[in-house]
């Protein structure tokens, strides 16, 4: 057999890792610092730079004003609809009363808040077909903080796999999330930018 009648066999072949099996080979090779997701089925590991973490502590210390320590969470894996989308948000704020699946992971459903802060190596990922998937799974409030552009991207309102509103606001400005179930202004005036 020649090598590529071999990955041919191999492509055909339906034993696909499912996210756990993945996941739990990259827990054991992963380098400190780094974050890793798998978006639909591609592997992403990011190192944490200080302006990407100053945000995501900014964001986690105000939700923190409103909500339980036990309901903000940081790069914990969710998984979303789609092929092999395991995300570990930047910051995640779960249901009121939401309990893990069987598998000790937060069920997508009872997701209501996700910030992504944009890396350079991964924001058309945050942009794109993570969007897609916070849209698909409903959940009401996805902030992206992209300290490039020095702009807050507000999405509310999803539905059929994208989200109605759009809203930008200028890193200084408030992120006006009354008017959604967070119920509260984040203030970007301290949000570095890159």
């Amino acid at each position: 057999m020649t090598v590529l009648e071999d990955r041919i066999e191999m492509a055909e072949a339906d034993d696909e890792l499912t996210l756990d099996e993945l996941f739990e080979s990259l827990e054991r090779t992963t380098p400190e610092g780094y974050k890793v997701e798998i978006v639909e089925g591609a592997i992403f590991m990011s190192p944490q730079r200080d302006t990407h973490w100053e945000i995501i502590a900014d964001i986690y210390e105000q939700l923190r004003t409103k909500y339980p320590r036990k309901r903000v969470k940081s790069d914990v894996r969710v998984d979303y609809p789609g092929h092999l989308n395991g995300f570990a948000s930047d910051v995640t704020l779960v249901a009121e009363g939401a309990e893990k699946n069987e598998k000790g992971l937060w069920r997508c459903q009872d997701i209501e808040f996700v910030a992504e802060v944009i890396s350079k190596g991964t924001a058309h990922n945050d942009y794109g077909p993570k969007k897609t998937a916070y849209a698909l799974a409903d959940v009401p409030v996805y902030l992206i903080a992209d300290p490039y552009q020095g702009k807050c991207h507000l999405y509310t309102q999803p539905k059929d796999g994208d989200y109605l509103t759009e809203t930008t606001v200028a890193f200084g400005g408030g992120v006006d999330l009354t008017l959604t179930d967070i119920g509260l202004t984040l203030k970007t005036d301290e949000f570095p930018r890159d």
